[in-house]
């Protein structure tokens, strides 16, 4: 574990701060049993909708969040979902399932992101947004792909809430804003102050709630892709790229899609769809405010 946070700064800095990220995460209280669930049930290779409705209909909280984040505009349902039973007919087993770990999990962690100059509502639009973007994205250039690559996409930054809530211990806060100035990249700020980063944090996180390996393989190296499994390469990349374009700071801003389209491109993966699926998700979310 010391030498998973020390991979990136150098021992002095990555010790100076281990101790407090560890002891945070080792502090954290377990998944509620409904996620437990929904965990084991996601595993199961043969899944049938009425038994994840018996699962979520137990829980009030996931039943009212998933009714939230299926009626939003980023969806574009015509018709308003009013059903547990709706939403999984609507959105699919996985995709259901995603969403239910996803709000519960930044729940458990919720905490000031004012270090990252972006509210909790801001990164929850953004995890929902990068979510829903690989869908669309992958469903054009890769299905199988894309069942592997919906989960780490919402879950991958949450990471952020036990960093920031060091920064704030810290008082460190004000130093992590002033590195922000001049579009520095935000993981190269999280290295040089924190000596890790937001996904290599998420990664410890589930490893401690006992989430599935390969949620985790695949989340460890989105910050450092040359020691990324062979295997999980493919995955950490399009991780990337839709890190960059649904950044919390300018979500699908014109910035941040051009710098997604240039890591794409570097990455030797399909751009056309990638732009395709922005300029849909967009056109959404303005029909919404019109």
């Amino acid at each position: 574990m010391i030498l998973y946070f020390l991979s990136f700064n150098g021992q002095e800095k990555g010790l100076h701060m281990l101790a407090d990220i560890l002891e945070k995460i080792d502090n954290l209280p377990p998944l509620p049993q409904t996620i437990t669930e929904i965990e084991e049930f996601r595993k199961r290779a043969d899944k049938d909708a009425d038994d994840l409705l018996k699962i979520i209909e137990k829980d009030a909280l996931i039943i009212s969040t998933l009714l939230k984040v299926s009626n939003s505009a980023m969806f574009g349902f015509r018709t308003k979902i009013e059903t547990p039973k709706r939403i999984i007919s609507l959105l699919g087993i996985n995709f259901t399932i995603f969403i239910a770990i996803n709000e519960t999990v930044q729940n458990m962690l919720k905490t000031d992101l004012a270090p990252y100059k972006i509210t909790n509502e801001e990164f929850m639009e953004a995890s929902s947004m990068s979510s829903i973007l690989a869908n669309l994205w992958l469903s054009k250039v890769d299905t199988e792909l894309k069942e592997d690559i919906l989960l780490p996409a919402l879950l991958q930054e949450a990471g952020k809430f036990i960093l920031s809530e060091l920064l704030i211990m810290k008082n460190k806060s004000t130093d992590f804003i002033n590195q922000q100035q001049n579009d520095k990249d935000i993981v190269e700020i999280e290295k040089e102050i924190l000596g890790t980063t937001s996904s290599k944090v998420t990664a410890e996180i589930f490893k401690h709630w006992k989430l599935s390996d390969k949620l985790i393989d695949i989340i460890e190296h989105v910050d450092n892709i040359p020691n990324c499994k062979e295997e999980y390469k493919k995955h950490a990349q399009i991780l990337d790229v839709i890190k960059t374009a649904c950044n919390p700071t300018g979500i699908l801003s014109d910035k941040n899609i051009e710098k997604a389209v240039k890591k794409a491109k570097s990455y030797n993966l399909d751009t056309i769809f990638l732009l395709e699926s922005i300029e849909i998700l967009n056109s959404r979310l303005k029909n919404n405010d019109s």
